[in-house]
């Protein structure tokens, strides 16, 4: 048979007619046995082929052999992940590391190298799930992709390394995750901006280009997509869902799962370019009380009044497991945070997602018969911080118990892998009280069947053979001009025009432009820390003088273009506590400030062992955004031009209440997520918009506090002075036009 072999920074490629291609590294200690005039890799060192060693063999059957082979101290590794990693880390940024017990700086050392921590968690700890965030470049993420299963290869067993992602391809990160980072991939709209496009084959296309751009960088796991059906619009991830439409959900939520998932030309659809999907977050995340988000104690409580929990579940049911495309389902799920309030009507308990047996191992198991790895949100399992409002409280309602106890909750429930835990010890416990529980036998064939979902995951994106990575053809896919132009597109596409007043777009290039700078008062961090006020310039000179002049002085000024977004605020403060009160604010999405008087006198859930009252209502309570400025410039400027347009651009995190400027302006523009240029060659006429609206546009705040968190398209909307309706699916042309 012909067989080709290339060798490239101490890396051998052997590519064989009729088989799968291997590669391996010189220093790794493997070797390579021949049965039937084929080639597999000798992981293990026993000079046999075993039948994980097989590629021949389906996934599933290669890793429950592999399963078996292994340590509950190796299992247990299988089921961690590791801490966010920066490559390389730099002075002052999170997540560090030490190279030799220098800093990175001080070591000297390249960009790729791996750090003591790394190798300590992949030689000691078994570790194979690796959460890449930051990364210099495309060939730095290869060539310490490279080094990582470098290191995974000379351990026993050599079971390669799982390299995940959190979404790193928008072209605007949001405030509401730690988003990824770093390299050069193409860039995206955000999540709901894909829905603003109306057309599933342009997620198709992104998931098609991601998942070679993070094959490239050696992701074989992406942390997505986030498929909770958003109903309640103040939830401050609302940016990363898809919406609240459950027909264009399940629409987009198919085509991003099957080009991710799907190796063209595959039998099973599994192969060299395909990257797992973890959906998130079962059984649907976007219908937290008030807004409030579970990420903190304060908002742990996921409602249902109007009793729709079940169309939560369908994106998962009827879409990420039931794809079109030959992988069929989702190969991984991560439940939410939150405490499903009243869901589990069989146990009646309620408690965070990944602790419910009835939504883990009777729903999503059970009933569902899902067989994909589950794995839980970030720090679930630790022990609960003495303060309310901070952000290392996510055991929900499971605080009585030791963190060994909650794992072994979770274990038991059918729950996998502990996302945001790198520490074996609480797993091993938990082994040993479950042994005491249920019989060693029994929890020795739970912790094999949690490993053999892992591992089918590796084998299936075919690690095992061919776990090494090319720079040099790394840099060729990441950001290549053919992806970057994709994205672009779609940026441009879900741009929506909502207000043209007498045709004032587009613009002639070539204008005296005024862009006033933003002002954010003090704010509160994602990690809950107090921000300082600050100022920012919303666009660089050089962009703005790709199509005209920009000038300090509006008197100066053709046109104004406003800058904006949507208003942001907590709904939790302590000053309110210190005050008297409960804690609770309105989450308000208007700029002036608000006070809640259609609140529920009551809220629906409640309780925490920090809290004196259950009761988590704020109805009379007044909040202000942080970014209230941004309606001062929006005013000021239609003060200052007079009669000449002023053209205002919401970056929309949330819906939010326009009443108070539209009839100011001449223009509006809303953008989910995209580059200042998208949104600048809509505006001068070089890309038409064809964006509408992915949401509901409320008409006041009223209007939000009546509705149900658990409910779709159940506000009135803005109507503006032109008599269009800020509605689902609604956005102009530059003839006013509505599309579609």
């Amino acid at each position: 048979m012909d067989r080709k072999e290339t060798v490239f920074e101490g890396v051998r490629r052997l590519v064989q007619e009729g088989g799968k291609t291997l590669s391996w590294h010189e220093s790794s200690g493997v070797k390579l046995l021949e049965k039937d005039g084929l080639l597999f890799k000798d992981l293990e060192r026993s000079g046999e082929l075993l039948p994980y060693e097989d590629w021949r063999l389906d996934a599933k059957e290669r890793a429950a052999d592999l399963a078996s082979r292994l340590s509950i101290e190796e299992i247990a590794g299988l089921m961690l992940y590791s801490p966010h990693q920066m490559v390389p880390p730099r002075p002052g940024m999170p997540f560090g590391g030490t190279y030799g017990g220098k800093s990175f700086d001080e070591a000297g050392c390249p960009a790729h190298t791996l750090s003591d921590q790394q190798r300590q968690f992949i030689e000691r700890d078994h570790i194979r799930h690796i959460l890449m965030v930051m990364v210099q470049n495309a060939a730095t993420a290869a060539r310490w992709t490279n080094e990582l299963q470098r290191a995974a290869e000379s351990q026993p067993h050599g079971i390669p390394v799982n390299l995940s992602s959190d979404p790193r391809s928008g072209a605007r990160s949001s405030a509401a995750e730690y988003k990824s980072a770093g390299d050069d991939v193409s860039k995206w709209p955000e999540g709901v901006g894909f829905a603003a496009c109306f057309d599933p084959d342009v997620v198709r296309q992104f998931a098609h280009d991601a998942s070679l751009e993070y094959r490239a960088l050696g992701i074989t796991t992406a942390l997505g997509p986030q498929i909770d059906l958003c109903t309640e619009p103040r939830w401050m991830r609302f940016m990363d869902t898809l919406g609240e439409d459950l027909a264009s959900t399940k629409a987009l939520v198919k085509a991003y799962c099957d080009g991710m998932q799907t190796t063209e030309g595959s039998p099973d659809g599994w192969g060299k370019d395909s990257v797992n999907t973890m959906v998130k977050h079962w059984p649907g995340g976007g219908t937290g009380e008030g807004g409030r988000d579970a990420h903190y104690a304060f908002g742990k409580y996921a409602v249902y009044p109007a009793d729709n929990a079940a169309e939560h579940e369908k994106p998962f049911t009827e879409a990420a497991f039931a794809l079109d495309g030959p992988t069929k389902c989702a190969s991984a799920v991560m439940p939410y945070y939150t405490v499903s309030w009243g869901v589990d009507r069989k146990y009646g308990r309620n408690v965070g997602n990944s602790y419910s047996e009835y939504l883990i191992r009777d729903r999503l198991r059970g009933e569902l018969g899902y067989d994909g790895v589950v794995c839980t949100d970030w720090d679930i399992t630790r022990d609960p911080d003495p303060e309310i409002d901070s952000f290392g409280s996510r055991c929900h309602n499971m605080d009585g118990v030791s963190e060994a106890e909650r794992h072994l909750i979770c274990i038991l429930n059918g729950v996998d892998q502990f996302g945001g835990n790198d520490d074996p010890r609480p797993i091993l416990e938990a082994y040993r009280l479950g042994c005491e529980r249920i019989g060693e036998e029994a929890m020795r064939a739970r912790m094999e069947e949690a490993a053999r979902r892992l591992l089918v995951n590796i084998f299936r994106c075919g690690l095992f053979e061919d776990p090494y990575l090319d720079p040099a053809e790394s840099e060729k896919i990441v950001g290549c001009e053919e992806f970057t132009r994709h994205g672009y597109e779609a940026q441009c596409r879900s741009v929506v025009l909502l207000k043209n007043r007498s045709g004032t777009l587009p613009l002639a290039e070539g204008l005296k432009i005024y862009v006033p700078v933003r002002h954010v008062g003090p704010s509160v961090s994602f990690m809950r820390d107090r921000l300082p006020a600050y100022d920012a310039d919303p666009v660089p000179d050089e962009i703005i003088a790709r199509y005209g002049t920009r000038v300090t002085d509006p008197a100066e000024a053709d046109a104004a273009i406003v800058f904006a977004e949507s208003p942001a605020s907590t709904g939790y403060l302590k000053e309110d506590r210190e005050a008297g009160g409960n804690g609770y604010v309105p989450v308000t999405l208007q700029y002036r400030p608000y006070t809640a008087e259609a609140a529920r006198e009551h809220s629906i859930a409640g309780g925490d062992w920090r809290e004196s009252s259950p009761d988590r209502s704020y109805k009379g309570k007044t909040n202000t955004c942080w970014n209230e400025a941004d309606l001062d410039n929006i005013l000021r400027c239609r003060e200052v031009m007079g009669n000449k347009p002023v053209i205002v651009v919401e970056t929309l995190s949330n819906p939010m209440v326009v009443s108070e400027f539209e009839r100011s302006v001449d223009a509006l523009i809303a953008d989910f997520g995209v580059s200042r240029s998208a949104v600048l060659d809509v505006i001068f006429g070089r890309y038409a918009p064809r964006g509408r609206l992915p949401i509901q546009m409320p008409r006041d705040m009223e209007t939000v506090e009546k509705h149900c968190e658990d409910k779709p398209f159940d506000l009135e909307v803005h109507v503006d002075e032109c008599g269009s309706a800020y509605d689902f699916g609604f956005g102009l042309g530059y003839d006013g036009k509505p599309l579609g």
